[in-house]
């Protein structure tokens, strides 16, 4: 389900990120098992599960080259059609340019930084992640933790 800018979120969603989604596909990555467990426990509430185009572009990308075509193909159509697809703004992307800069003793990715600024817009404090980026970012609460 593809959401636009106007979307209004919840406290009972949760922003999912690239490295979960990757751990959630991946056997033999480390964070596997807790990504299996994180999201059964997402899953058993109302939890609504939200990620970016962005997220989405960098997801596909990551399984097309560690896994092949296929798995990105089916990944992605799994996505698309469970999960909420926020789109990023102009101002989202503003927005993330000025964390970039404003960070300047953080290393955070542009991916990264339209999620914490996505994230600020809808009033999301949760993101189900393993990139430790996000214990560095106030106001995001990184889970499993």
């Amino acid at each position: 389900m593809i959401m636009t800018g106007s979307s209004m979120k919840n406290s009972d969603s949760v922003f999912v990120d690239t490295s979960a989604l990757y751990a959630l596909i991946n056997r033999s990555d480390i964070d596997h098992g807790r990504a299996i467990d994180c999201l059964s426990s997402l899953s058993d509430g109302n939890t609504s599960l939200i990620t970016s185009n962005f997220i989405l572009s960098e997801t596909y990308t990551l399984i097309l080259y560690k896994i092949g075509r296929t798995t990105a193909l089916r990944v992605i159509n799994g996505i698309r059609e469970s999960y909420e697809i926020e789109r990023i703004s102009l101002k989202d992307e503003e927005n993330a340019w000025q964390i970039i800069t404003d960070f300047d003793d953080k290393n955070f990715s542009y991916v990264d930084a339209t999620t914490f600024a996505i994230m600020t817009r809808l009033g999301l404090g949760e993101v189900f992640s393993f990139d430790d980026h996000f214990n560095q970012y106030p106001e995001i609460q990184k889970i499993p933790g």
